[in-house]
């Protein structure tokens, strides 16, 4: 079953807001992504790349930090925000020091515009068609994403759906698989900013007013928690475990339950090699011939059929 045309459609232009549950999650969508004070992040690099073993004149320096939305900087910072994308910080010497993901990971995803549109997309399909199930991301980090799917059922008064959260909440597991150990350690050994507590997630939810009883947490690994995972049906299953285990752990334990016309959306498969192994293997192995959907340099989706 193809997507509708006006879901492929308008997944690649602006979402306009036009009434007022629109205004809303565009709203929600900005405040996710930091794009209403993305000028602070900049700010941030900036006196980053200026402080080193060198004394700093901070009276020339007025000029730039209070100008910062004209600096190349906050372009940067703009556009990586669209697209969730890096950004390399080098130290005194000119050597890279650090990938600092949505810089300095103050907004409360990393999944960029283009990746927030087409949840907004997926669940605007849903909801007109009537796919029944619940919503779920394995892997959340702070949880944004899953903020904006509860964001996007309360704007809406749907009542029935749940969202289903579900992450270790300890970073992302050592690598065990061959196809894992292939690829950097993603641990919270290596990335600590990564292990983001139940506690820190529900945090979130509460800021944004959104949590009720309709968010449900899986805490722990998903070989664990997903096999007996109290979930009768899905309409929309969101995969960011980064690791071909995670993946393949959400797809042998969930993919069942996703409703026919449901959605499946890959967040790491063109960005982790591991990931696009494990979700081409599982395809493979089930004659899955719905074609997959790029959303944009990293991500991909294809709607169920059967």
């Amino acid at each position: 079953m193809g997507k509708g045309k006006d879901k492929n459609k308008s997944a690649r232009a602006p979402i306009l807001p036009t009434v007022p549950a629109e205004r809303y999650l565009s709203l929600l969508k900005k405040s996710l992504l930091n794009q209403l004070y993305m000028e602070n992040e900049a700010r941030l690099l900036l006196l980053l790349n200026h402080f080193g073993p060198q004394p700093v004149d901070l009276t020339a320096l007025i000029p730039e930090y209070l100008g910062i939305r004209e600096h190349d900087l906050c372009k940067s910072v703009e556009s990586c925000h669209k697209v969730g994308g890096f950004i390399p910080f080098y130290d005194a010497n000119g050597a890279k020091a650090h990938i600092m993901r949505n810089f300095v990971f103050v907004a409360h995803t990393m999944i960029g515009q283009a990746r927030l549109d087409n949840l907004q997309q997926c669940l605007d399909t849903i909801v007109a068609e009537k796919i029944p199930g619940d919503l779920i991301e394995t892997g959340v980090w702070k949880g944004g994403a899953t903020v904006f799917m509860r964001g996007y059922l309360m704007a809406h008064d749907i009542r029935k759906r749940r969202v289903w959260v579900a992450d270790s909440f300890a970073g992302v597991p050592k690598s065990s698989h061959a196809q894992d150990r292939s690829y950097m350690d993603l641990s919270a050994d290596a990335f600590p900013y990564l292990a983001v507590s139940q506690e820190e997630v529900e945090s979130l939810f509460a800021r944004y007013d959104l949590l009720d009883d309709k968010v449900k947490f899986l805490k722990g690994w998903f070989k664990d928690t997903l096999p007996s995972a109290p979930i009768k049906r899905l309409a929309l299953l969101r995969l960011d475990g980064d690791l071909y285990e995670s993946t393949m752990d959400g797809l042998n334990n969930l993919y069942h339950k996703v409703a026919p016309g449901g959605f499946v959306i890959v967040d790491d498969y063109h960005a982790v090699p591991a990931c696009k192994v494990a979700v081409d293997e599982f395809r493979a192995r089930h004659a899955i011939l719905e074609p997959l959907e790029p959303i944009d340099h990293a991500a991909i989706d294809w709607r169920k059929s059967f």
